[in-house]
């Protein structure tokens, strides 16, 4: 039976070339998921500024937890922070004690806001040898006013913004990295925390001997590659978002996969019936039939994939650069390149061919030899039970699912939930396809008949080959429902974000992008200004979820920002309390535990629960809070000024900080390339296996269409023929496919924004609906030429 496989295989190389595609972008797709996975797994980021000291003593980075389980056992959970954790500046004099220590450097990092370069991170001079640092020009900075840096020319004025207000250095050095220094003294009044400091390194000791001696202290100790996770405190969060994404876009991709490869196969198989019945019919027993199919489906796979891999590395690379330039991970974090996903995505990849082939081979094989004569004369009159009932199960989980979104309020949980219900809504149309044709045809064939009599020809080939148009349905939905669900939750979140952050912003003007706050107070001892409100950003952490935070000044607060309260009153808002968004599960006088961003435990108790939540953040918290506990604390101002100009206030703020009006500024949203980047990789991937299994089908009805130039049609008829078919099967499938996506996004948008209408622009829409239509007459036309340019010469009626 293997070498009937390799023979079939050398002879029906059309019939196996869509498998071997399919196969070839599945095991390349899945090779460059692995290795954004890996990547997040094993990835280390390099020291630069720390690599000059051997060992580091820093604050933890991440923030840990113990949750409580059923049975009374606990679980500890640790998660990495956003901001820097301070430790004891005294540490350094213990450390000076330590048996064979040669040196102990402290650091003091703080950020600053430079014209051109937006924030910085800056340092005390003393700090240098860290790196070590050395200067090209000039000497270290000791006054209060100087600077040392390496993008400017001894003597220059730069003009920055700083937490304490604006300032004017001159530089004095001109260093040969790109770091940021100022004098000791000044570092330590700009950074706001006295008797701290965020870094100290260590020379001549060892590790254990600086984590005994800093026991206690809640400080940590970092050596080699790991002193990067502390210098570049994203890194951590850089690799949890590579392991969660990699991990959404391969399981989305597998899934994609699976339903691609089996569609491929099954259209094949369709194809080859009448061979695979002769070979019944002369005594091959259906154990040797299934073998057969399962050794070619072996060896395409396997063919495609040898390619397929070394292409997803390639892939990868691509995918971790775009990353890198969308500033989702560090540049530093280089890319893991190892065996294990490339030989995942074969074995997996192989494994789905193997299964696909048997599983479309399954109904064929099983039939008497004399039965499989006639079900590969004429389409099986119904459809396998089997194959129904698992229509109805995919169905009724896809139906399941939709409630289920229709009560998550959180993009982690709604996340990977969506794409999971528009594909089992997807995998329920390719399971009931034949159905689903056959009732499309019977709707749709009257208007085709009354367009003469190529629609009459196009109307009786799709009713005879319902089966063949129910593959060719299955991508041309799943590419349309899965695009559309992925394209559209993500409008309909920003949609609704953005309409809340304008709703609820009635102050006259915002200023940013970060105030200082000795500018705030500037601005409220102004004239005619009724209240200025300080907004800070951040994220905290609970034990199970993540929260999106706003840290406010209270006073005014009416007056600048409208949160549609449900509950409670923010007039309450101050030390110890909390507002929170609806959704979450918390009411007036609950308390709520979290980690700031430097890791920092807290509970508030809530005052107010409001509905704005998308444009303002899951939890309201006071200004001083946040401020507290996050590397910049510099935020935006919400100005209520009615009687004040906007040159007024421009002429009231130095450079660096933007006025704008409340139509201005309403809407301005942090963009979400890398979503449409995970979502414009797996629709591609549907829209190549929708293209390749449409040039699959044209290629199968080649003595079909010879037998209908030999009848007298020509060219153009026939093509205007194949024309009709792909826009009624394309119909058909925009339909299925909106379907499923208006389905999956009003559970999703009930979910998340509280209302059931999701945010659908129009020209995305259209979007959709062309790249669904053009390419599949394109994949139809194309294929067909070439059987269309002669009558095969040896073509007879008896082939036909």
């Amino acid at each position: 039976m293997f070498s009937f496989a390799l023979s079939t295989l050398r002879y029906r190389r059309a019939a196996f070339a869509g498998a071997f595609v399919a196969l070839f972008f599945a095991s390349a797709l899945v090779t460059a998921c692995g290795m954004v996975m890996d990547t997040g797994l094993r990835g280390t980021v390099e020291p630069v500024r720390y690599a000059g000291a051997p060992v580091v003593v820093a604050g933890d980075p991440q923030s840990h937890f113990v949750k409580q389980k059923k049975k009374g056992k606990t679980k500890r959970k640790s998660k990495p922070n956003t901001a820097r954790a301070w430790i004891p500046a005294d540490l350094a004099d213990r450390l000076r004690r330590v048996d064979g220590v040669r040196g102990v450097v402290t650091e003091v990092s703080f950020p600053l806001v430079m014209p051109g370069a937006g924030r910085v991170e800056a340092h005390g001079w003393e700090s240098a040898p860290l790196t070590p640092v050395t200067l090209r020009q000039g000497r270290a900075p000791a006054a209060p006013d100087e600077i040392a840096l390496s993008t400017r020319r001894l003597g220059e004025r730069v003009p920055v913004l700083t937490s304490q207000g604006p300032r004017t250095y001159r530089v004095v050095g001109v260093t040969g990295k790109d770091v940021v220094f100022v004098a000791t003294a000044e570092a330590r009044r700009l950074a706001g925390h006295p008797g701290r400091v965020t870094a100290i390194g260590v020379w001549g000791a060892s590790a254990r001997d600086v984590t005994k001696a800093v026991a206690g202290s809640g400080a940590t100790v970092h050596t080699g590659d790991d002193r990067g996770r502390v210098e570049f405190l994203g890194s951590d969060a850089a690799r949890t978002t590579l392991v969660s994404m990699g991990g959404a876009l391969g399981g989305t991709s597998l899934i994609v996969a699976l339903l691609a490869v089996v569609g491929t196969f099954g259209l094949a198989i369709q194809q080859r019936e009448r061979e695979l019945a002769m070979l019944r019919a002369v005594a091959a027993t259906p154990r040797q039939l299934r073998r057969m199919i399962g050794r070619e489906a072996l060896v395409v796979g396997a063919a495609a994939t040898v390619p397929g891999a070394p292409a997803g590395l390639l892939l990868g690379g691509w995918l971790h650069g775009r990353m890198v330039a969308a500033d989702v991970i560090p540049a530093n974090l280089p890319l893991v390149t190892g065996p294990f996903p490339p030989l995942v995505a074969v074995a997996v990849t192989v494994l789905a061919a193997w299964l696909a082939a048997r599983v479309s081979a399954r109904r064929v094989t099983r039939l008497r030899p004399v039965e499989a004569l006639g079900e590969a004369a004429l389409s099986p009159p119904r459809v396998p039970a089997l194959r129904l009932l698992a229509g109805a199960a995919t169905l009724a989980g896809g139906v399941v699912l939709t409630f289920v979104l229709r009560s998550v309020h959180s993009d982690a949980a709604a996340g990977p939930l969506t794409p999971l219900t528009a594909l089992l809504f997807a995998t329920s149309v390719a399971l009931l396809g034949p159905p689903l044709a056959r009732a499309a045809v019977a709707v749709l064939g009257p208007p085709l008949r009354l367009s003469g009599g190529v629609g009459e020809l196009a109307d009786a080939n799709l009713r005879t080959g319902a089966r063949r148009m129910a593959a060719v349905i299955s991508p041309l939905t799943l590419m349309v429902a899965l695009s559309g669900t992925l394209l559209f939750a993500q409008t309909t979140l920003d949609g609704a974000a953005e309409t809340q952050a304008e709703d609820g912003t009635v102050a006259d003007y915002v200023l940013g992008p970060a105030v200082p706050a000795p500018v705030a107070d500037s601005i409220r001892r102004m004239p005619d200004v009724r209240a200025v409100t300080q907004v800070l950003r951040s994220r905290v952490r609970a034990a199970n979820t993540p929260y999106s935070v706003q840290g406010v000044t209270p006073d005014g607060l009416t007056r600048t920002m409208d949160l549609d309260v449900r509950q409670g009153s923010l007039d309450r808002l101050g030390p110890g309390t909390a507002a929170a968004r609806e959704g979450l599960g918390l009411t007036v006088g609950d308390t709520v535990s979290f980690a700031m961003a430097d890791g920092t435990k807290v509970t508030q108790r809530v005052v107010a629960v409001y509905r704005r939540g998308l444009g303002f953040g899951d939890l309201t918290l006071p200004y001083d809070l946040v401020a507290a506990h996050t590397d910049a604390p510099m935020g935006t101002l919400l100005v209520a000024a009615p009687g004040v100009s906007q040159d007024a206030l421009r002429r009231a703020v130095p450079p660096g900080v933007t006025v704008l009006g409340h139509n201005e500024a309403a809407g301005a949203r942090p963009g979400t390339a890398i979503n449409y980047l995970a979502l414009g990789l797996i629709v591609a991937f549907a829209a190549i296996t929708m293209v390749n299994t449409l040039a699959m089908a044209v290629a199968g009805r080649s003595r079909e269409l010879a037998l209908l130039r030999l009848s007298g049609a020509t060219r153009r008829q026939v093509l205007r023929m194949l024309r009709l078919e792909t826009l009624t099967i394309a119909l058909v499938a925009t339909a299925l496919g909106a379907l499923i996506a208006g389905l999956t996004l009003t559970a999703y948008s009930t979910g998340m924004t509280g209302s059931p209408t999701p945010h659908v622009p129009p020209l995305g829409a259209l979007a959709i609906i062309a790249t669904t239509t053009l390419p599949a007459l394109l994949a139809t036309t194309l294929p067909a030429r070439s059987p269309l340019r002669t009558t095969p010469p040896h073509l007879t009626t008896t082939d036909l």
